[in-house]
């Protein structure tokens, strides 16, 4: 079966930076060709928002709010996906998911099959 886990949040002051893990077990048993893994965040009071995507031939995309400031990278040997975040805003403060979808074509809005618990990044001083 497959399973994700995210970790690496904490607290963070404002400026500053942290790295996110996603641990993605599973995926490459299940047969297909390839697949996306996502991050999406979620703050108190505001709508789930996509942040960055990165796909098993190695494309990315990032969501306004953060581009030039996060980056996603992976390593598909181990089925690990990281997320630099560096300049970190309070606006920034969210549950961050990561997410799996079974194709290279992956949108925010398309449908993921796999959803693993979040992790909390808090950027205050």
């Amino acid at each position: 079966d497959v399973q994700l886990q995210a970790s690496g949040g904490g607290l963070v002051q404002p400026g500053g930076s942290v790295r996110l893990s996603c641990a993605a077990s599973g995926l490459a048993g299940l047969g297909y060709d390839g697949y996306c893994i996502s991050w999406f965040r979620q703050a108190p009071g505001k709508k789930r928002e996509g942040v960055s995507i990165i796909n098993t031939v190695g494309s990315t995309y990032y969501g306004d709010s953060v581009k030039g400031r996060f980056t996603i990278s992976s390593d598909i040997a181990k089925n690990t996906v990281w997320m630099q975040m560096d300049s970190l805003s309070p606006e920034d403060t969210a549950i961050y998911y990561c997410a799996a979808r079974a194709s290279i074509y992956c949108s925010f809005t398309t449908p993921y099959d796999y959803w693993g618990l979040g992790t909390l990044v808090t950027v205050s001083s």
